[in-house]
């Protein structure tokens, strides 16, 4: 069996910079009060007509695709994770393939929200090992800010969230204990509406029945989060599955180099790494910046990580996700 490594990383987020000041313009909010309950100072948005989901994601991915040395026509599959498509259908995948020029290669598109990265890694392992590809294009690129309520009644959430794009591309290897070393996936469907956004959608609020209500009150269309319980949830998910990838590995919290955690709440990973007592070193928070990238944040984080040389040869290298569905996921990395 064949072993994968990452072989490039690249991410790409938009130029205009909003901060909280910028947001408390336009709702009740301040600084501080967000500061204090996520540790954000700013985020991306994009512009309308500058940048999608899938734009954002040709751009990491061309960075990626130089960066690792292979050719864009070696490129064997897509798998593209998102939230915000473009399009209802079809997926960002297929645009992907397009707007790069790759050959008619397989597009997957993956709904996992902010463990969505995780589990397209772990898809394309799976590909790469048992020896169908040599070399895949993972992505992962949201846009939330058009879809968020910019008002008072949404601040809870749209204060969070951010835009912007993260790539890898995944290679076979025949290094034995380098690459991904293993990947760990799970989900808890019960607790789904905890974190959801439910229209449009075929099961209970389609197009057409927005449009017929007419609704200035209706929130179906705007993402809902019971945060208390999420954040509570999240915590204890996070602990869970970064031991069970240390643990198939043999591996002891001490090990740990590098740990790159989903962006989803300063306080959530400052409390895992208060857990594990890894120091700032061994951990790379870039939610300050960028805010809720979900799919993207384990992309763009580890690319940052890396291009700050944070990551060297030989580290055993930690990404560990939780969100909506609930859904999460490890993957360990020997890099």
């Amino acid at each position: 069996m064949y072993q994968s490594r990452i072989s490039g990383l690249g991410y790409y987020v938009p130029d205009n910079v909003v901060t909280n000041d910028d947001l408390s313009k336009i709702m009740d909010t301040n600084d501080e009060w967000i500061q204090e309950r996520t540790g954000i100072q700013e985020r991306r948005h994009v512009i309308r007509g500058e940048d999608t989901t899938t734009t954002m994601g040709v751009k990491a991915a061309k960075i990626a695709i130089e960066r690792s040395g292979v050719a864009k026509e070696d490129i064997d599959f897509v798998v593209f994770a998102t939230l915000s498509p473009d399009y209802y259908f079809p997926g960002p995948g297929v645009a992907v393939q397009r707007d790069l020029g790759l050959r008619t290669v397989g597009a997957l598109d993956v709904r996992n929200q902010c463990s969505g990265f995780v589990y397209a890694l772990s898809v394309a392992d799976q590909f790469i090992k048992t020896g169908m590809y040599k070399n895949i294009l993972i992505i992962g690129s949201e846009v939330h800010s058009t879809g968020l309520d910019m008002t008072t009644r949404g601040r809870g959430v749209s204060v969070i969230f951010g835009d912007g794009a993260g790539a890898a591309v995944l290679s076979r290897s025949e290094t034995p204990g380098k690459g991904v070393l293993s990947t760990h996936l799970h989900s808890e469907g019960e607790h789904a509406d905890e974190l959801v956004l439910k229209a449009p959608g075929m099961g209970q609020r389609w197009v057409t029945d927005i449009l017929a209500d007419n609704d200035p009150n209706d929130e179906s269309y705007y993402p809902y989060m019971n945060g208390q319980f999420v954040f509570k949830n999240a915590v204890v998910r996070f602990s869970e599955v970064i031991m069970e990838g240390l643990q198939a590995n043999n591996l002891q919290v001490a090990d740990i180099d590098m740990l790159i955690p989903h962006q989803a709440n300063l306080r959530i990973s400052q409390f895992i790494q208060q857990k594990f007592k890894l120091t700032d070193d061994q951990v790379h928070n870039n939610i300050q910046k960028y805010g809720n990238t979900t799919a993207a944040s384990i992309p763009i984080a580890l690319t940052e990580a890396w291009e700050q040389g944070k990551i060297k040869d030989g580290d055993t290298v930690v990404l560990a996700a939780f969100g909506s569905g609930f859904t999460w996921a490890s993957a360990i990395i020997k890099w």
